[in-house]
Formats: C-alpha cells, sequence, structure tokens
C-alpha cells in the first residue's frame, strides 16, 4: 500500500512524485499519488500533465502490471543475469539497464518459488523478486532478490532477420519456423543493423501494435550472404565460437612432442584415411600380416590416436573451453572446432610427414578376425601419407596416383585384408544394419553458394576404417574395466516397449510380424530391413526402425552398446572432436601408468554430470548441424518455387505430410488442408491421412508428385502441394484397401 505523506495545497514537485515513486513497493498510479499528496478535483487534471511531462523527461517510467515507477528504478519483479560471486552471495545486474549509469548492486538471497529449479551458476539469466534495501546517502542502491524462476538461456532470446518497412515500421523475423510472431523493433533498439542483416536479440517487457517487442544485442552478419546460413545454426543453437583468450594463449604456447619414454613407431607406415577437405586428423592405421607362426592367417593392426590428453591437462584453460563445447560441430562451410586451431589443426592433427604424439592399440586378430590380445602405449609416429577415402579406395581398386601407388601392396592391400577378416567377425556379431540415405552439401569455395546436393558416398574405404576405430573403442573399455578405471561409455540401451508396440502396430499394416514376448537382438530387426529390401517400403522401413531405436549417449555406467550388438563400448579414436575421447585417454594414461596428463581425482567424481552435459552438446551440434543442412537446402531450392518433384512420404502427422525429395533429400511439409475437400483423420498406428468419406489414404513411404509452393533459406522451411490437383492440391492417394486391411473412417464426435 502506498505510503502517504503530508497532503499539501497544491500540486507536489516532480522532485517530491519521483522521491515517492522510488520508495514505494506495491502498485502505484496516478490515483495513488493524487491520494497521497491530497490532490483532488481540478488539480487531477493538472497532475496527470505533470505525470506526463516527468515521463516525457524521463524521470518515471510505467512499468508493465505495476503502474508508474521512478526512473532509475527496478520494479518488483524483474529478469536479471548472475554476474559474479562476492563473499559467497551471488551477484546480479538488471538484464535491461542503460549503459551510461552504473547498475545497482543486487544480492541473490534465496530461492523462491516451485519453478525456481537447480540452483543459478554465473551467466545465467533468472526471474527474480526485488526488494530494495536501505543505502546510505551517496551509496549506490542495492537490492535483494529471490528467485522465482532459472529462465532457459534461449528464452529471452531471439534470433532472426531485420526488416524494414517503406513506412518506417521495423520487424524482426525470427529464424526459428516455430515462432508465434515477429517482434516490433524501436529505431532505438536497432543497434546498427540494417535491412536483412541477421541479430541476436532480447524480449523487451510490454507490447506495441500487438507485437512483443525485442531489442538488438548483436549483428551477426547479411542474410544476403550464403556463408550466414551456418551462422543462423551456430547462434539459434547456442555453440560456443570465441574460446577465451587463456585457452587461446595456453594452445598457442604449445610445442612439439619429442621421443623421450615415448615408443618409436616412427618407421612405421601408418596413414590417415578422411574427407578430402578434412582440417582434423586424429586417426592412423597400419595393417600386416601376423608374423606369429602361432596365428597363422592372422592380422597385426595398430590404430594410433592423437594425443590431446598431453596438450589439454585436467583443469586448465583448455580443458575448460573443451568440456564446455563437448564436441566439434560440422557445418559445410566451417567447423566449430572443440580445440583451438593451434592444436586442432596442427599440433594435435595427424600430418603427413611431421612427427607427432599418439597413444595407440596394437591389436591382434586371428584369421577370422577375433580379437586375440590388444596393447596401449604412448608413442611418437610420422605419418607416411594422408589420404582421402576416394583417394584409398581408387588405390585398391586398381587406379592408384601418384600418392597412392607405391602404398597399394606394402599398405594397402594388407589393411583390406585385416579388414576383410574384421567383417567376417562383424557378421557372426549381426549389429543393426540400417540404411538411410546421407546428403552432401557441395558450395563454392569462394562464394559460398549452393553449388550441389549430393547423395554422401559408402565406400569400403569407409567401412575399412570404421570397423578399426570400432576394434580401439572395444579394447579401450576393456582395458579400463581390466584396470578398474572409470570409463566413459559410449552407451545404447535396448528400445522402449512404447517404441517397440509403434513399430509392431505400423509393421501389421505391411503384414509383417514383430515377435512378442521375447528378448529383441538386432538381428530380428536385420531380418525385417531384408525382407523389405529393393521394395517400395524400404525406406519407410527402415525410417521406423531408426525411430524405435534409443538415443545413444555417454555414461559411467555400461549399458552395452545395442546397436552394434556389443557388450562394452568406449569413445577413444576422435579426441580432437569429442570430449569423451579425453576423458578415456586420460583414464587409459593413469590406469597404465602412461605418464602425465591422467584422470584427475576430481573428474572421476563428476563423471555423472561430465555425462550428461557432453551427451546434450552432442545433441545440440547434431541439431545445429540438421539445421544448417536444411537451410541450404532450403537455399538452394528457393529458385524453384512452382517445380515439380518425386517425392515419398517421410512423416505423417495430424496437420499434414512430411515429404522427402528423391532427387535432393530435401524434406518439407504438404499441410493437411492443401490435400482436398475431404475430412483427414490421423491413423497412428498405420502411420497414414485417411480420407473420411472418400477413404483415401497416403501411407508412410508412399511415392508422390508434389509442387514447391514456399522456401526460406533463413528458417530452412519448405513447404509443398500435391502436384496437379486444381487450387494447389494434387491427385488424390491410393483407396485405403489398396490390397491390404481396410483402414476404417474414425466417427466423428458430435459437437
Amino acid at each position: 500500500m502506498a505510503r502517504r505523506p503530508r497532503p499539501t495545497a497544491t500540486l507536489p514537485s516532480k522532485a517530491e512524485i519521483a522521491r515517492f515513486l522510488s520508495e514505494q513497493t506495491g502498485k502505484v498510479g496516478k490515483r495513488e499519488i493524487a491520494r497521497a499528496f491530497g490532490v483532488s478535483g481540478d488539480d487531477r487534471v493538472e497532475l496527470k500533465r505533470l505525470l506526463a511531462e516527468m515521463k516525457a523527461d524521463g524521470l518515471v517510467e510505467r512499468e508493465r502490471g505495476r503502474g508508474l515507477v521512478a526512473a532509475g528504478e527496478l520494479p518488483a519483479v524483474a529478469v536479471v543475469q548472475i554476474v559474479d560471486i562476492g563473499a559467497g552471495v551471488l551477484l546480479a545486474r538488471p538484464v535491461s539497464w542503460p549503459a551510461e549509469t552504473p547498475p545497482p548492486r543486487i544480492e541473490i538471497a534465496e530461492v523462491g518459488g516451485r519453478g525456481a529449479g537447480p540452483a543459478p551458476a554465473i551467466g545465467d539469466r533468472v526471474l527474480a523478486r526485488l526488494e530494495k534495501q536501505p543505502a546510505a546517502p551517496g551509496d549506490a542502491k542495492h537490492y535483494r532478490a529471490s528467485i522465482i524462476r532459472t529462465l532457459s538461456r534461449d528464452e529471452d532470446r531471439v534470433l532472426g532477420v531485420i526488416r524494414l518497412s517503406s513506412t518506417g515500421d521495423i520487424r524482426l523475423v525470427p529464424a526459428d519456423r516455430r515462432a508465434r510472431s515477429d517482434f516490433r523493433v524501436d529505431a532505438a533498439d536497432l543497434g546498427g543493423a540494417r535491412d536483412g542483416d541477421l541479430v541476436s536479440a532480447e524480449t523487451v517487457l510490454g507490447r506495441a501494435l500487438g507485437l512483443p517487442r525485442a531489442r538488438v544485442r548483436e549483428v551477426l552478419g547479411d542474410t544476403s550472404s550464403p556463408k550466414s546460413i551456418s551462422l543462423i545454426a551456430i547462434h539459434a543453437h547456442g555453440i560456443p565460437v570465441a574460446f577465451p583468450q587463456a585457452a587461446v594463449e595456453q594452445a598457442e604456447q604449445a610445442e612439439p612432442v619429442t621421443l623421450g619414454s615415448r615408443e618409436d613407431l616412427r618407421a612405421l607406415p601408418l596413414i590417415t584415411i578422411d574427407p578430402a577437405d578434412a582440417r582434423d586428423h586424429d586417426d592412423a592405421v597400419f595393417a600386416e600380416a601376423d608374423p606369429d607362426p602361432a596365428n597363422p592367417g592372422g592380422h597385426h593392426v595398430v590404430v594410433a590416436i592423437a594425443d590431446v590428453a598431453h596438450y589439454v591437462r585436467p583443469g586448465s584453460p583448455l580443458d575448460h573451453a573443451a568440456r564446455d563445447r563437448g564436441n566439434s560441430a560440422y557445418f559445410p562451410d566451417r567447423v566449430v572446432p572443440m580445440l583451438p586451431e593451434a592444436l586442432s589443426s596442427t599440433l594435435c592433427s595427424l600430418l603427413e610427414g611431421e612427427d607427432r604424439a599418439c597413444l595407440a592399440v596394437h591389436l591382434w586378430l586371428d584369421a577370422k578376425g577375433a580379437k586375440r590380445r590388444h596393447r596401449f602405449t604412448r608413442a611418437l609416429i610420422r605419418i607416411a601419407a594422408g589420404l582421402s577415402y576416394e583417394q584409398a579406395q581408387a588405390g585398391v581398386d586398381g587406379r592408384p596416383d601418384a600418392v597412392t601407388a607405391p602404398l597399394v601392396e606394402p599398405v594397402l592391400q594388407p589393411l583390406w585384408a585385416a579388414w576383410d577378416a574384421v567383417m567376417g567377425e562383424r557378421a557372426r556379431r549381426e549389429p543393426l544394419d540400417i540404411d538411410m540415405p546421407e546428403r552432401i552439401v557441395r558450395l563454392d569455395r569462394d562464394s559460398g553458394a549452393v553449388l550441389a546436393i549430393e547423395a554422401r558416398q559408402r565406400l569400403d574405404a569407409h567401412r575399412v576404417v570404421e570397423e578399426f576405430m570400432i576394434l580401439a573403442n572395444v579394447a579401450a573399455a576393456e582395458t579400463l574395466e581390466e584396470r578398474r578405471q572409470p570409463c566413459m561409455y559410449r552407451v545404447h540401451d535396448e528400445p522402449s516397449l512404447e517404441k517397440l508396440e509403434a513399430l509392431r502396430s505400423y509393421l501389421a499394416t505391411l503384414g509383417i510380424r514383430l515377435a512378442k514376448g521375447q528378448a529383441l537382438k538386432p538381428h530380428h530387426f536385420n531380418r525385417i530391413l531384408a525382407q523389405v529390401a529393393d521394395t517400395a517400403h524400404a525406406r519407410a522401413v527402415n525410417e521406423m526402425v531408426l525411430r524405435s531405436q534409443a538415443q545413444a549417449v555417454y555414461s559411467p555406467e555400461n549399458l552395452g552398446h545395442f546397436g552394434l550388438a556389443l557388450r562394452r563400448y568406449g569413445h577413444f579414436t576422435s579426441p580432437i572432436r569429442r570430449y569423451a575421447d579425453v576423458l578415456v585417454h586420460r583414464a587409459l594414461i593413469r590406469g597404465l601408468g602412461l605418464g602425465e596428463g591422467g584422470l584427475a581425482d576430481g573428474e572421476i567424481a563428476s563423471f555423472a554430470d561430465t555425462a550428461e552435459h557432453i551427451s546434450i552438446t552432442e545433441r545440440r551440434a547434431m541439431m545445429a548441424e540438421r539445421d544448417s543442412t536444411d537451410r541450404y537446402l532450403a537455399a538452394f531450392m528457393a529458385g524453384q518455387v512452382g517445380g515439380r518433384f518425386t517425392a515419398r512420404v517421410t512423416g505423417v502427422t495430424r496437420f499434414g505430410l512430411f515429404v522427402t525429395l528423391d532427387e535432393t533429400g530435401a524434406t518439407g511439409l504438404i499441410p493437411v488442408s492443401t490435400l482436398g475437400a475431404d475430412y483427414f483423420r490421423h491413423d497412428e498406428a498405420a502411420q497414414a491421412l485417411v480420407g473420411e468419406r472418400s477413404g483415401l489414404a497416403f501411407r508412410l513411404g508412399d511415392a508422390i508428385k508434389v509442387t514447391l509452393r514456399e522456401a526460406s533459406p533463413v528458417t530452412g522451411g519448405l513447404v509443398f502441394a500435391l502436384a496437379d490437383r486444381p487450387g494447389g492440391g494434387g491427385p488424390p492417394g491410393r483407396p485405403a484397401t489398396g490390397g491390404r486391411k481396410p483402414l476404417r473412417p474414425a466417427r466423428r464426435r458430435s459437437t
């Protein structure tokens, strides 16, 4: 309730009103001010004029839901950001505060409310209830805050494109296609942005012309440049780009490793096999026939991995930066690395002809590809050649170039021979074999424009490297268990009962039976995939089997790897780009007594938290990479609006069909409203939209012709319509019976 000063016979001064407002905690408006100062009658009109002048002069502000507050005062509830810890107390500052004046001191007193969640950290934003504290004359303003809830880091953040109209209206069009509306931006809040700029903005309380408001925080680039496409995905998902200066300096001061106590493997002709455009090379391979007469037809394989743990020590600035990122993120036009370039592309990268530190595993296999034994070592290597997948494959296939010609017989053929044996062991293990085509975006190096969307080739060279990496990863997990050391497992749990039931219902509509009451193994799914191979349903069934699987995550607890049909599996082979692998390296160094850089005691205690964190950062990177590809596909398709394409239905929802084009792999939506005049219901079990009157059905996997109606590179959204139907529809789907059990129309409920 407003405190009442002594009534006066005249209007209060502006200073008196401002002082009065600064002392109040409840809602204060013109009525409360008039009552407090005894203003009545015609003087109320003058008071209204006086308050208008004060607002124009910036002496008072209108706070949404509370009324008037003195300028420079904080509202009773506000969003604040944690900025420091002082004397054991979290300190915060207002998110919105004029730069020319020092902000008030805000001490976080306690967490309040059911939705407050876990204690916030520095950098987090929280919704807090503020209580002004008494301050001595001349002291800075001081508030006590109790947290109502910790906000999501994205909750008050908007990524979008500035659009200026001819009338001077400024809009922020969100890059997120799920956004409900545009935002209005005041000219004073543009932050130097121009029409077409990609910006990061923050939401502002209050609405204007029915739209929520936003204030530009950072101009990220011009959306007319194709190179801005990846930037949208990077910033939309909050992927850290800039490294802390201390981490950069530490990386730049690092020096090459000398032999010392390491095993000298520089005479071994190890080679790297990577994508042609790879910038970091963290694994190298070598194979030879095992000279041991006790292992006839056997193989000796060496997998050498960059010794990142030598450079990235626990608790160092580099370690904090790497853990924060969790992994590198790869986009068509750039890489956001986990480590600074001085390490990721230079000292830790296994470059041809350069001495490099590594952690290597020697693997001895029998003639059938089964592992007999293995041994880890810390070594110094020198790469004999850095090959692309295409180079290595062409060399083995009899088309060597100047680089691979001298390597075919002594290096490549023994690698392929060892791999052939390993594939026999893999066939006996029967891991999950889902065939989902992958697309790659080809860009012009100078302009960044999309040149083509191509299917990624799957060569034997890819499989050679993959199988040797799997062997090394299994050996790492086995060694850590034998040495009773913690392991950051890569776990893939069995499918949940709910997902299996959804898959079972869908397969039943195709006349395929998925047995109940038995423990399903990967080979059960492989039988189903083989059954539909080379049929019209192959892609849809592969998609549904993939959806039925659990998400692979990192965990200090061994749950096995269902998809690979392995009892234990750890990530060891990519420490330049995965923090999990750095931890496995440190654990091996500690367990095997391989020198400095081993796992610290404090890291062991936080393994569970770290596993959860890096699982989240991995999903973050995957989503950003997928969003970036979607936006590049939309940019490529933008010039083809109105074109006709062949496609397949790859998703069925109550609001429409998701379709994927055969040629490019671009995916978009056909809204249900464009399917025709019939009422279409969603049959979830059959993964179909079914017309109630006609019985026509559109099912997962159906081949259809579509027309592109909209393409938005900023959001990555594509909207299609069925081709050839007047008014933007298209030919109807096939009858629901279609040689199978009819899909019975559901009865409408009366309204």
